[in-house]
């Protein structure tokens, strides 16, 4: 299993409206994707919303995104979701089977 850590700092006075956009399509549309989001939070500031998302294997990222990206529904957000986003810091990550 692999998962993407991705931290996104947002633009001052839009957590709200980003949260909101994300719950209502951004999320939705990686479920109907395949592509299970594993969770979601915010720093204690509100300026950061981090989240998870997993795939099986790291050599699917790619096509999943394109997925993500070239779909009917991501393409009608236009710019909406990256206009709230400052940064964005992604990482790789994958679990360790450590007992």
């Amino acid at each position: 299993m692999i998962l993407q850590l991705r931290t996104y700092t947002i633009n001052e006075g839009m957590m709200d409206s980003f949260i909101d956009i994300f719950t209502k399509h951004i999320k939705p549309l990686h479920a109907r994707l395949n592509i299970p989001v594993q969770g979601m939070w915010t720093n204690i500031e509100k300026n950061e919303f981090i989240w998870m998302r997993k795939f099986e294997s790291i050599d699917e990222i790619p096509a999943k995104e394109r997925a993500f990206s070239d779909s009917p529904e991501r393409k009608s957000l236009g710019d909406r979701p990256t206009s709230h986003i400052a940064k964005m810091d992604i990482k790789i990550i994958e679990s360790l089977d450590i007992n």
